[in-house]
């Protein structure tokens, strides 16, 4: 497969400083590579797929880019990072696939099987959130460790058996889908390759069902990214982490700055050959440039934007790949 290559980043070089606000928009019109106005009208539709996690980002631009742009129509769906890729990305069916972690290898053959070339973009940071109930005084700092007991196959059943001091209750859980990016990062940060995680779970691709699951149940517990929290922090509690040295809440400064144990890139990919339309590129570019912009990926959405050099750097990147489409 000839794509660019995955541009792997450490957790602590990734997770800079947080973005400058009011990234560049689109007046209306078409752009250059340099972001010049070519004056002509954009038309056509566009297919995004893949994370559920990134997909508020992805429905947020489009949203923006419409609102400039009205003739060209999107279908944006959350199918799971996993899903997306398998089942419509790779197959060629659809033009951008969002994921909450990078392409698998498997996915990257499956791609280069079909002739799909793709292109990957680091669009912000999400500090994945663990959550409990509001009534739940016992498990609101959780390591590691007891996050791994509670999740892994054949782990604890009860809150006691994670602590013998909390009530001997079962645990109820509710997670990400198998088929989510944020399943796979889950299960790669918390319980690692020498097990597997529980079955014994309600996963699903709707974080609302995550939501109202713990909301519903004193003794439930689930995991999600931290724009969903942010929007409903009233409604559930979350947990802070402790990787070693002490517990960190999910905040967006504490994922921009690498202190908190589960910061995580979010990526977008465009399919190569989609970036040769008008349209696609020009949309691309505008969801590139809008990582930066903090009051929407921040404020709005609820992750850590790029900062204006890596905004730069992954727009440089872009420009290079659909020069080489068109």
């Amino acid at each position: 497969m000839s794509d660019t290559p995955n541009r792997s980043v450490s957790r602590r070089s990734f997770l800079t400083s947080a973005g400058v606000a009011g990234a560049l928009a689109l007046a209306g019109c078409t752009e250059g590579p340099g972001g010049e106005s070519t004056g002509s009208q954009l038309s056509g539709s566009i297919r995004i797929t893949g994370s559920s996690t990134v997909y508020p980002v992805a429905q947020a631009v489009t949203e923006q880019f419409r609102s400039q742009n009205p003739q060209v129509e999107f279908n944006v769906s959350r199918d799971g990072s996993g899903g997306g890729f398998s089942n419509l990305f790779c197959e060629g069916n659809s033009d951008f696939n969002n994921a909450s972690r990078e392409i698998s290898s498997d996915e990257a053959d499956q791609c280069s099987g079909n002739g799909v070339e793709y292109h990957e973009i680091n669009i912000a940071t999400d500090a994945l959130t663990v959550i409990v109930n509001n009534e739940n005084d016992w498990a609101t700092e959780l390591s590691t460790d007891q996050l791994k007991e509670i999740w892994r196959a054949d782990g604890a059943s009860t809150w006691a058996d994670v602590n013998g001091n909390w009530p001997d209750q079962e645990i109820n859980r509710f997670g990400a889908a198998d088929t989510s990016g944020t399943f796979d990062y889950f299960r790669e940060a918390i319980i690692g390759e020498e097990a597997s995680h529980t079955s014994d779970y309600e996963p699903t691709e709707q974080d609302n069902t995550i939501l109202q699951g713990v909301q519903q149940d004193e003794y439930a517990i689930g995991y999600f990214g931290f724009s969903y929290y942010q929007s409903n922090q009233d409604a559930v509690t979350a947990v802070s982490i402790d990787a070693g040295e002490g517990p960190v809440e999910p905040t967006l400064d504490n994922a921009k700055s690498g202190d908190y144990p589960l910061s995580r890139p979010l990526f977008t990919y465009p399919r190569v050959s989609s970036l040769a339309e008008d349209h696609i590129a020009e949309f691309a570019r505008f969801y590139v440039r809008q990582s930066a912009n903090t009051e929407l990926i921040a404020d709005r959405v609820g992750y850590v934007p790029k900062t204006e050099e890596e905004m730069q750097s992954e727009l440089d990147s872009l420009n290079e790949v659909i020069s080489s489409a068109q």
